[in-house]
């Protein structure tokens, strides 16, 4: 009987962070956002007026939107290989790409720093860009070739049966049966590298990203216009899974109905 009690003062706890950030967006702060001051609308309406939050929040997006576009395309390919092919070291790639997601922050960091360091690349975006690329690929493959396990092989031979080239079963057949993997895959993948602050430090040189941005400006007070940064990607973000759940209730009901 105390479970739901529990389950309800542990989802207080997870919320409390996310409240204090949301109300502090609409604090008439000045040159911290410590100590509540009084409610302003300004920060809203002038969310870039802080120097530099939003050339950060911009990285960040950039960042991950190049990311995840080539962690999804590398990963996805892979795991089409590894679960399809039969091939020499299969297992053992399979498992070298759970070492990124074993491996520690710090460390998968500081070793993509040195490699840098040793290549002779300046750090930067393409720096940042590379490493989240690196370890987004291990959680796309994971992600994608559960979804290849899932798919019958027989639904490809059938395309093939009926005289379909390689091209045309790929995307008539499996390319729309994996889209739902490669969907979550890659929705993960944005978040993880949107979000991440160790590698990127480590990686990064001159360049800010949001998350490196607030680790910074935390020692000084975060402004209030990241507040709003952070409380507009959390509103959107549980927009998307209520738009997304419903739509998908909606579906399985109209399916229901006709059959």
């Amino acid at each position: 009987m105390l479970l739901p009690l529990y389950t309800t003062l542990a989802l207080l706890f997870l919320l409390i962070p996310i409240a204090y950030t949301f109300v502090f967006s609409f604090n008439d702060s000045v040159k911290s956002n410590i100590s509540w001051r009084g409610f302003t609308f300004d920060n809203w309406t002038g969310v870039c007026n802080a120097q530099d939050v939003c050339e950060a929040f911009g990285n960040s997006i950039l960042i991950a939107f190049v990311a995840t576009v080539a962690a999804t395309t590398l990963g996805t390919m892979i795991a089409i290989a590894l679960v399809r092919y039969r091939f020499r070291f299969r297992s053992s790639i399979s498992l070298l790409l759970f070492l990124p997601m074993a491996t520690p922050e710090v460390v998968l960091g500081a070793g993509l720093a040195a490699q840098f360091l040793g290549a002779g690349v300046q750090k930067g975006l393409g720096t940042i860009i590379i490493a989240h690329t690196m370890f987004c690929i291990s959680f796309v493959v994971v992600t994608v070739k559960a979804r290849v396990s899932s798919i019958d092989p027989a639904l490809e031979e059938a395309g093939r049966d009926l005289y379909g080239s390689p091209a045309q079963v790929f995307w008539r057949i499996t390319f729309p049966l994996l889209l739902p993997g490669i969907v979550a895959a890659a929705l993960l993948s944005f978040a993880l590298s949107f979000d991440d602050f160790i590698i990127t430090n480590f990686n990064s040189g001159a360049a800010t990203t949001f998350p490196k941005f607030v680790y910074v400006a935390a020692s000084r007070g975060i402004p209030a216009e990241a507040n709003v940064i952070a409380s507009a990607v959390f509103v959107l973000a549980i927009t998307l899974v209520i738009t997304t759940q419903v739509t998908s209730t909606l579906r399985a009901r109209r399916l229901a109905a006709k059959s």
